[in-house]
């Protein structure tokens, strides 16, 4: 059998859904029969993670994983949180887990086992006295860690983007399924004050139906990915060398696909991606290589584009646009546009704004609508998540959030299909990029589930008990 062949049997076997009329013209009609009924032994073998709420833990015990560019932030704002424990600090490289060990010294906390080296984490996943894994590593160590840590009893939660493959995103579904074990992808821009409000008002109907939605990446890291003293062997780079696609697709579309109900009451269905060519990596390599030779190896690289842009259709006809552009001198952006058939709401450029009937809101009508749809989330924790910081807050808010979660058996607000999905988009638009923007299928992670699982619920409702450490912070709750 060839590997295409074992590569189209495994996928339809997962759930891919793929049809009979698109089957490669290798398969025949029994071929198809077969992985059908497959499927349908694997679709009543498997448990249900959207909704699932885990058995509570008093205390999260953590143990952290890379300990470079995201991971001593993590460490500082779990810090802060009751009912944590920081329990292992791991990293490739020994010197980060010293610095790390200061973050609990200075918190007043107690030291935490260290682990270093290559496959460090696999004895860290291994310790009993551990119940959440926080990843903050290369986007290639993402996958092979959580499911690790799965496979080890461990809740596992993930930097962005969860996994790089079709592949590794069924990985994920898998494992998490299998031990029953979360699996969270830490989309902080889920937890931005107002991609919340904005959710809350799209629950409300004050947008209408949504049917158009857009969220980006443009960001400029230009001098940051060719900085030897950057990400760790330029490897973030390197992923913008081999790879030409939306590489970083989540921060824009994960808030979007909440508001649209994506997984649960709605599906993406197919994309088309397009990017531009490479008009500034590979100069700038050649810049930099002519004054140090530590950059030659990258003057004949063929960089992806400058800019990425990937449209989405759902089943349910809607559409959504996600962007990708880290190279072009150009001001921040993540877009984050709801558009329904009553009204929209758009926060870059800013200021922030909504409009009903073709205009925008006053200021004085936008303070009423933060006063009467901010949720309860917000105003619980906002105060004490500014104060602590990670993106002016959202950061604080999303790992607040989890922790309370886990310590109040409640479902988490993304789940391992979320995290799936919206990493699947990356490959995906690689894959529609290399054959001339043709159109490319959307995996089902849910299996048919997204027609009954049941929107985000982001009430305090069964929660909202996990407090802070500081005295001065636990007054601004």
């Amino acid at each position: 059998m060839s590997s295409n062949r074992r590569h189209f049997l495994r996928d339809i076997t997962l759930g891919t859904g793929a049809l009979i009329s698109g089957l490669p013209s290798w398969a025949n009609e029994s071929d198809a029969m077969e992985l059908a009924s497959r499927e349908a032994v694997a679709r009543a073998g498997r448990f249900n993670m959207c909704g699932y709420a885990a058995p509570k833990l008093d205390k999260v015990r953590i143990g952290f994983v890379g300990l470079g560019m995201r991971g001593p932030g993590a460490v500082e704002r779990m810090s802060f949180i009751e009912g944590v424990e920081i329990k292992a600090l791991c990293d490739k490289y020994p010197d980060r887990v010293k610095k790390a060990q200061n973050i609990l010294t200075k918190a007043g906390l107690p030291e935490a086992r260290e682990y270093s080296g290559e496959e460090g984490y696999k004895a860290m996943c291994e310790s009993a006295d551990i119940d959440l894994i926080y990843i903050t590593t290369p986007w290639i160590l993402h996958t092979p860690i959580a499911v690790y840590a799965m496979n080890h009893g461990k809740h596992a939660a993930s930097e962005v983007p969860a996994a790089v493959t079709l592949d590794e995103c069924w990985q994920l579904v898998e494992t998490s399924e299998k031990t029953r074990k979360h699996c969270m992808m830490l989309e902080n821009c889920c937890y931005d004050f107002f991609e919340l409000l904005t959710l809350n008002m799209a629950r409300n109907g004050l947008f209408g139906e949504l049917v158009h939605a857009e969220g980006a990446y443009i960001h400029n890291l230009l001098d940051l990915n060719f900085n030897k003293k950057g990400y760790a062997d330029m490897w973030r780079l390197r992923e913008n060398g081999k790879r030409n696609g939306n590489l970083y697709p989540t921060h824009g579309l994960g808030p979007i696909a909440q508001c649209m109900n994506i997984n649960r009451g709605d599906q993406m269905d197919h994309l088309v991606a397009m990017s531009s060519n490479d008009f500034q990596m590979q100069a700038h390599a050649k810049e930099l290589a002519a004054k140090d030779p530590f950059y030659n190896e990258f003057t004949t690289q063929k960089f992806r584009g400058n800019m990425n842009t990937t449209l989405i259709r759902t089943m349910k006809g809607k559409t959504i646009m996600v962007q990708h552009d880290v190279t072009s001198p150009r001001p921040y952006s993540r877009i984050h546009l709801l558009s329904g058939t009553k009204g929209m709401a758009q926060k870059w450029p800013d200021p922030a704004k909504i409009a009903f009937n073709d205009e925008w809101v006053n200021e004085s009508e936008m303070k009423s609508l933060e006063e009467k749809y901010t949720l309860p989330i917000v105003k619980h924790i906002g105060n004490i998540a500014k104060s602590v910081g990670g993106h002016g807050g959202m950061d604080f808010i999303m790992d607040w959030r989890l922790i309370d979660c886990l310590r109040n058996g409640l479902p988490l607000d993304q789940d391992v299909y979320d995290a799936a999905l919206w990493s699947a988009v990356a490959p995906l638009s690689e894959a529609s990029v290399a054959k001339r923007s043709r159109s490319v299928d959307v995996p089902d992670f849910t299996r048919g589930n997204w027609k009954t699982n049941q929107p985000v619920n982001l009430t305090l409702d069964g929660g909202g008990t996990t407090t802070v450490r500081k005295k001065e912070a636990s007054k601004q709750l």
